[in-house]
């Protein structure tokens, strides 16, 4: 079922995307050579708990999942697309690092992700990242009321296969509220024109998730949860949290 929200309870959630927003500006300046993804973690905690907010992935447990997800954010670094769990590994220069942060603040989630690398940094890692995050604000765009999801779709799929690149298969965005992940689910790419129609109220999770070596195809580790690319290339993952209101797009995972 799809919850189309109030007024009121768009800035509820506006409330929890900041919490998620800062959470990442936060581990962001905090991601240097020589930080553990377990350092990472302890730093979004103390973020997301000092708000007064709970971490929406933290014990989450999907039933695709062999057991509950172990931390407070997805740490997916370099082949790494999305899902990463946070462990000892420790931040190199020019690793291409993925955040995934969702956060509930009064019965209300918000979720974004941020990709960056450490210290210096490779061109065509650059070239990645930028290409999620013109197609996230592409797809964002297209939130307007009246048009569909496909037109969403469309609009992220575009940008990443003009660029070269490939799109994860069977993953994209989703609705999200009272919980995480809520119907509808939203593509990352095809026809514009086709699906949903979208109207105000409601709330979405837009994330392109771009391999750079140009396959769709992925494999999961033995830890059950992380999704690498198949070919071994870098990957990159942006995304927001938005309203569809009657003056288009709002995003809701800003500080």
């Amino acid at each position: 079922m799809i919850e189309l929200k109030t007024p009121g309870e768009i800035e509820a959630m506006r409330a929890a995307g900041r919490v998620v927003a800062t959470t990442l500006a936060t581990v962001r300046a905090a991601a240097r050579p020589g930080v553990s993804l377990l350092e990472l973690d302890e730093v979004a905690a103390t973020v997301i708990a000092e708000a007064g907010a709970k971490p929406a992935f933290l014990h989450y447990h999907p039933e695709w999942a062999p057991g509950p997800f172990p931390g407070t954010i997805c740490t997916s670094v370099n082949d790494a697309i999305v899902h990463g769990v946070p462990g000892r590994l420790r931040l190199a220069e020019g690793d291409l690092v993925s955040i995934d942060s969702a956060a509930v603040l009064d019965g209300w989630c918000g979720d974004s992700t941020i990709s960056f690398v450490v210290g210096a940094a490779d061109p065509a890692d650059l070239a990645l990242i930028a290409a999620t995050e013109r197609a996230l604000a592409a797809g964002i765009a297209a939130a307007v009321p009246g048009n569909r999801l496909g037109d969403i779709a469309h609009a992220i799929g575009v940008v990443a296969r003009e660029a070269g690149y490939g799109i994860m298969a069977d993953h994209g965005g989703h609705g999200i509220g009272r919980a995480m992940h809520e119907d509808p689910h939203v593509a990352n790419e095809g026809r514009a024109g086709r699906g949903l129609v979208l109207r105000p109220g409601l709330t979405l999770a837009v994330e392109p998730m771009f391999t750079g070596g140009g396959l769709d195809a992925y494999r999961a580790d033995s830890d059950g949860w992380t999704l690498r690319t198949a070919d071994g290339s870098r990957a990159a993952h942006s995304e927001h949290t938005i309203a569809v209101t009657e003056d288009g797009a709002r995003v809701l995972t800003l500080v």
